[in-house]
């Protein structure tokens, strides 16, 4: 008792504690490992809440511009906001996204996953203020990319981050806490929209309050400690360690089972020197490059979420009377599915929930495809915005239905899984890898904020629901022949899985033993 008391006291790092009585009583890899952890404990909680704020920002930027763009009217530039306007603004973030990801990747292995959060807390809070004192149409386009040099390594550095620190049996569910964190600011954004639609410049009040979220992790972070496994490849073991043994509990059993993960992951380092050669191109294709390409194939159709920035435009060309405020039940539907994603996704398993979800958006875009069309507000092309509303009739509430389905599907696996993209590469190259998936990502992203307006101004709203349909049956092929399950595995396990190939055709008995207990812990990857 008087030992789990001492725990209590320990520091999140430091070395108040001699690092030899951790090791006491250890000798030989017998003991707990990372699958008798019962719960997430308060601590673990803590860290992980803290991180996915920026989530919480992230989500709020995506859902605020929907609504901004429907409210902005000519107070920009003094003139009303062109479809090309409109499509700059919306793009603009996700470009400078592109252009930060594959940077912070390298900034985040150098300085630490910490000091890049709080670089993009700073650039969060400038550019809602940039954006809310504005007067142009270039002005916002200014600063929506601040915000992209803060969405695009925020959305690489949490996942990341998050994913270092949570022990296997956990680790989807924490990390979905981003997600989870993501669509609430969606939801947080819409309100806000609608409670200040009808205000005069009320937008300017909508993305200047995004600098809130940003000043209040910038406090949380003076408690936030560094990734145990970015302190072991910095050398620095013996501060890994003893934050592994707070994350782990800081009970007894704690002692054996934090020293064994540190030594996996010192191997687990030792072992990834060729998987960086070879991921940068000086060898034959190996595990980085097929974990990389595995999460590249679902990174290039992740971003089907266009709803998420058009919502009330494309509720507006529909017909309904209150775009803003029927747009809020998509961000709604989007959480709610996004709590059911974070309850079952380590126990379904990602890959399951990819295939199942995906299958569900077809589904769901085949009847809305079929509103748009029969709809005589949404089927005329060459416009974006219509001045008569009219929701009498069948189609805006199939076409209402139809895109809540949609999104109850996206939030169950496109919205989720892709961002456990940390797993699937070895320590020496995982920010850099995580780099390049999420500039793939916002590369996606941009192309859909630029080409979507227009594409419904040449070819209607069904026309882009047909597109989306392909896109999502392509998606589906690519996730059965590509994507790995990962459940249940410490991410050295998954390193290990995949020098040998891609991991999706692994059979029922095939057991990993990396870094813990020979035969203990064991995962398995089921051909679907």
């Amino acid at each position: 008792m008087e030992e789990e008391e001492d725990a209590d006291q320990l520091p999140l790092i430091g070395a108040s504690r001699p690092i030899d009585q951790l090791d006491h009583g250890l000798s030989g890899e017998a003991g707990p490992d990372e699958d008798s952890l019962e719960s997430p404990g308060w601590f673990l909680w803590a860290l992980s809440l803290s991180a996915a704020i920026s989530g919480l920002l992230f989500g709020y930027d995506t859902g605020v511009i929907s609504a901004t763009l429907v409210g902005i009217g000519s107070d920009l530039s003094q003139r009303p906001l062109s479809t090309l306007d409109k499509s700059l603004i919306t793009a603009c973030t996700s470009l400078f996204a592109l252009f930060a990801s594959p940077l912070a990747g390298t900034l985040a292995d150098r300085y630490g996953r910490k000091g890049l959060i709080l670089v993009c807390d700073a650039l969060f809070a400038a550019g809602a203020l940039w954006q809310a004192c504005t007067t142009s149409v270039w002005g916002m386009i200014g600063g929506r990319s601040v915000v992209g040099l803060a969405v695009g390594p925020a959305s690489l550095v949490v996942p990341l981050y998050i994913a270092e620190i949570a022990p296997a049996p956990f680790r989807g569910r924490l990390v979905t806490l981003s997600c989870l964190s993501i669509t609430l600011g969606q939801v947080v954004a819409y309100v806000v929209g609608y409670l200040l639609s009808d205000r005069a410049s009320g937008w300017r009040w909508m993305v200047g309050l995004g600098a809130a979220p940003a000043c209040v992790q910038l406090l949380a972070l003076a408690f936030l400690p560094e990734s145990p496994r970015w302190l072991v490849k910095h050398g620095r073991a013996d501060d890994a360690r003893l934050l592994l043994y707070k994350i782990y509990g800081g009970r007894l059993e704690s002692t054996a089972l934090s020293s064994r993960v540190l030594r996996a992951i010192e191997r687990g380092i030792a072992e990834d020197d060729e998987e960086r050669k070879k991921l940068l191109g000086t060898r034959g294709p190996g595990a980085s490059s097929r974990s990389t390409t595995s999460w590249v194939d679902v990174a290039l159709w992740r971003d089907l979420n266009s709803l998420m920035y058009f919502s009330a435009t494309i509720f507006a060309q529909a017909g309904f009377k209150s775009p803003v405020l029927t747009s809020l039940s998509i961000a709604i539907t989007n959480f709610v599915f996004t709590v059911v994603a974070f309850r079952f996704i380590d126990r379904i398993g990602r890959r399951k929930m990819l295939l199942w979800s995906i299958s569900v958006m077809v589904i769901a875009l085949i009847p809305t495809a079929i509103g748009f069309y029969l709809n005589p507000a949404a089927r005329q092309p060459g416009q974006t915005i219509v001045k008569q509303h009219d929701t009498h009739g069948p189609w805006p509430k199939v076409i209402l239905g139809g895109l809540m389905l949609y999104v109850a599907g996206y939030a169950l696996g496109l919205g989720n899984v892709p961002w456990q993209q940390s797993e699937l590469f070895p320590l020496s190259v995982r920010a850099i890898g995580s780099g390049v998936a999420t500039a793939t990502n916002w590369a996606c992203n941009f192309l859909v904020g630029l080409t979507f307006l227009p594409l419904v101004g040449a070819f209607t709203l069904a026309g882009a629901m047909v597109a989306f349909i392909v896109f999502c049956v392509t998606a589906d092929l690519l996730v059965w022949r590509f994507y790995p399950e990962t459940v249940g595995m410490t991410i050295e396990q998954v390193s290990e899985m995949l020098r040998d190939g891609w991991g999706t055709r692994r059979k029922r008995s095939h057991r990993i033993t990396v870094g813990l207990q020979p035969g203990r812990f064991s995962a398995y990857n089921e051909s679907i």
